[in-house]
């Protein structure tokens, strides 16, 4: 059997990872190939460094009343994997960035056109044998969703109209929702001669708009999502004022999708093989903080307050040792991570009280990530407020290896998590994690067994239950050790292995 990947991240490729679908990407090709699946991976040529290209041949795309000239490469071929990028302009004039911020006029606007493009090139490719023979075509997100349209409408593609589909989504919140028409950022004005069926490509609230995600959930023969629990959050409502995140508006689409046998949960997983311990104690982790605080410093000729206060407070305990808990986190800065973290209190915000408690201990808090700008703020403020909370704004991979390594509770009180990978990746270095019981948290984290969970039924029910619970994981590292140290060993020997996803993947995806 042969797949076709096509996903705008993968992590086996360098500058070429925002979020966790890069390191699905990156990982399961190899697992399903030790199966005798040999995997073909596809991605946009951001213009990295580093590649080894090797032509396969040149594409000529039709786009925007215009034929275009896209150019094929084969960047490696190992372990039963090939992988692939397609070069163009439009994937490398943002200076290598994968993804651009439009402003909310125009929400995807460079993205979706970008995209579209790609998925253009990709059906291009398959129809004139570039891959050679091909099974299964496995789109991943709304980047690769135009793949499915041009299969359902476009005459032109007869050998794409021959392949089973199976669709991933990995983020349900991100749906790169556009016009139909009358913008250049548009599936008319991309696709000026495909003739269409609005009400299977539209979006619901907004039905002039072209909905990439509902499209493909709608057009797949299969669409999965990653963790089972999210499988069944996503056949309900969102309630974002009561604090719950499900189908975003397209539960309809995924109750279809179930009603039919469509719809499965597979849980993403982590890797195992390699031995990531980056640092044995909390001041490696401060000096290599310190360096990178430099580095990001100089990469603007104004100081930010977040990066000044940082360093002030990496200096401050380098000189200070500690004899209590270490609570890390470690993501991006968007309401899905931190709309808890954020919710305000007598003392500030959630975020102020779980540094108190942590400092009732003699113990530290360590946040590493970047995103919203207001979020950022928001957190650097908390962190002047706070002398045992230091909040690193910016995000570099082996900063956030150590932190994994010699933290002793991981929070990640996320509003909705899919399926998450960074709880894996504390549990592997033996780090309890205290997570709210939501998508693949809850079918990753147990409660006092391998970490700590946390749920409300509403907004104000969270807040309450997520400060119980820290203060309780405080407590029980405090007061207990030995029952601590069983928890870090349960949550270290917990595996969720690439393997058995690859199985799953082939026995309910490919096959059935």
């Amino acid at each position: 059997m042969r797949v076709l990947m096509v996903a705008a991240e993968n992590d086996r490729l360098p500058q070429c990872k925002v979020g966790g679908v890069a390191d699905v990407i990156r990982d399961i090709p190899y697992a399903l190939a030790k199966h005798r699946v040999e995997t073909l991976v596809v991605v946009p040529d951001y213009g990295q460094s580093g590649l080894s290209r090797k032509f396969v041949g040149d594409i000529a795309v039709p786009f925007r009343q215009h034929l275009e000239t896209a150019t094929l490469w084969e960047v490696e071929h190992t372990d039963g994997v090939i992988q692939y990028v397609i070069s163009h302009s439009l994937f490398s004039e943002h200076g290598g960035a994968i993804y651009c911020n439009d402003d909310d006029q125009r929400p995807f606007a460079t993205d979706a056109t970008k995209f579209a493009f790609f998925s253009a090139a990709v059906g291009e490719a398959i129809e004139h044998d570039l891959f050679g023979h091909l099974d299964v075509l496995h789109l991943h997100d709304w980047h690769a969703a135009c793949v499915a349209v041009l299969k359902e409408f476009s005459p032109r593609f007869i050998k794409l109209k021959e392949l089973r589909t199976v669709y991933t989504v990995h983020n349900l919140a991100l749906q790169g929702i556009r016009p139909f028409n009358h913008d250049d950022s548009s599936l008319e004005a991309w696709f000026p001669t495909l003739s269409y069926d609005g009400q299977v490509l539209c979006d619901h609230q907004y039905p002039h708009c072209f909905n990439p995600m509902r499209s493909a959930i709608t057009l797949s023969d299969k669409v999965h999502v990653v963790s089972p629990n999210y499988a069944e959050e996503v056949l309900r409502s969102s309630e974002p004022d009561r604090g719950f995140f499900g189908g975003e508006g397209l539960e309809h689409d995924m109750q279809i999708a179930k009603r039919y046998g469509k719809l499965i949960g597979i849980l993403n997983g982590c890797e195992y093989s390699q031995n990531d311990v980056a640092a044995s104690d909390l001041q490696q982790f401060l000096n290599a903080s310190e360096r990178m605080l430099l580095i990001w410093m100089a990469k603007s000729r104004q100081l930010t307050s977040s990066h000044y206060i940082a360093h002030k407070r990496v200096t401050s305990w380098l000189n200070t040792p500690s004899s209590g808990p270490l609570v890390t986190s470690v993501g991006r800065l968007t309401d899905q991570k931190a709309l808890l973290l954020r919710q305000t209190t007598d003392a500030g915000i959630i975020l102020d009280d779980l540094a108190k408690i942590t400092a009732q201990n003699s113990g530290r808090l360590v946040v590493l990530g970047s995103g919203d700008a207001h979020l950022e703020h928001v957190f650097t403020q908390a962190m002047a407020r706070n002398d045992n909370l230091l909040f690193l704004n910016g995000y570099g991979q082996a900063l956030g290896d150590m932190l994994y390594d010699i933290g002793d509770l991981f929070l990640m009180p996320s509003s909705f998590e899919p399926c998450g990978i960074s709880q894996m990746l504390a549990m592997r270095s033996g780090q309890p994690c205290l997570v709210h019981q939501v998508g693949g948290l809850s079918d990753t984290v147990e409660h006092l067994k391998s970490g700590f969970t946390f749920s409300g039924e509403d907004l104000p029910q969270q807040k309450t239950a997520l400060v119980s619970t820290f203060s309780q994981a405080i407590q029980l590292y405090g007061d207990n050790s030995e029952r601590y140290s069983q928890l870090r060993d349960c949550a270290r020997e917990k595996r969720f292995e690439w393997d058995s996803v690859a199985l799953s993947y082939i026995n309910s995806l490919y096959i059935n």
